[in-house]
């Protein structure tokens, strides 16, 4: 598993007492970057809150303990009622049925406000206040944080799903781009292929005698044994030295690999005439 070096955001929080605006905005677009990505793959997390989020040796941000996540079909509403009270979003403390990334939207405005102000905007020892000032959605904004801060908290904490900014409004909002968001997408591994460092693929079998097809096969098809688990291993120690890999999801390489077509899974070559 891959070692996040640099511990939770919410000791992170506790240490600074509260993040300047430009270092909030950017963990918050990887925020919005991972729970994107969680939708595409049909994944709600529910229980988003700053001790899940981590950060890496190059102080990227983590999203760690899917306990409470669960798969949806597209169009499903959801129906658990789970996750941290303070982080919880109002139509899930009502017992109603719920879309998954609007509750993960709520959370990560919580956590925006928390990241920003240096504490939560919902507060109270007794759990039945703290729901019922969650289902009312009133809270105040701190003195320190902007106005295009607080408009952007304030179109996420809406007690309204249906009113409730989505993703891509959050991403246009323009405290979202005080500073230029430097996301890379990630691997959709139901359209693409796994990238494969052929270098470590070789130097993999040479040290521990492991097939290299065998080895290949297994990355491609995101297997986790203990053979992907060495080469994963060796792969981050090889991005942590700035060494060059297609397998780096960051690097220029692994873009190139993403505009070639033959790496979709949906590559076909019938005939002369190429279909994918």
């Amino acid at each position: 598993m891959e070692y996040a070096t640099g511990g939770e955001l919410f000791d992170y929080i506790l240490l600074k007492k509260r993040l300047p605006e430009m270092e909030a905005c950017r963990i918050f677009q990887h925020i919005i970057s991972g729970l994107e990505y969680l939708n595409k793959h049909n994944i709600a997390h529910r229980d988003l809150k700053p001790e899940n989020l981590l950060f890496d040796y190059k102080k990227d941000i983590k999203i760690v303990d899917f306990g409470l996540s669960t798969n949806f079909e597209k169009g499903e509403l959801l129906q658990s009622c789970c996750g941290s009270p303070s982080y919880a979003a109002p139509e899930m403390l009502l017992g109603k049925s719920y879309q998954g990334i609007t509750v993960d939207i709520w959370s990560s405005g919580i956590i925006l406000y928390a990241m920003i102000a240096g504490f939560l905007p919902f507060q109270d020892p007794n759990n039945d206040k703290l729901y019922e000032k969650i289902i009312k959605g009133k809270f105040k904004f701190s003195n320190n944080m902007s106005p295009m801060a607080q408009d952007l908290i304030r179109r996420i904490l809406v007690t309204d799903p249906f009113k409730r900014v989505n993703l891509q409004q959050i991403k246009s909002h323009s405290w979202f781009n005080i500073i230029s968001p430097n996301i890379n997408e990630g691997l959709n591994i139901g359209n693409f292929k796994i990238p494969v460092d052929d270098e470590i693929v070789a130097y993999v079998e040479k040290l521990y005698n492991y097939s290299s097809v065998e080895l290949r096969l297994n990355v491609i098809e995101n297997h986790h044994n203990k053979m992907t688990t060495i080469y994963y291993l060796i792969l981050m120690k090889k991005i942590r030295e700035g060494k060059i890999s297609v397998a780096d999801l960051s690097s220029h390489e692994f873009k190139l690999y993403l505009s070639n077509p033959k790496n979709s899974i949906h590559y076909k070559v019938l005939s002369k005439y190429i279909i994918y």
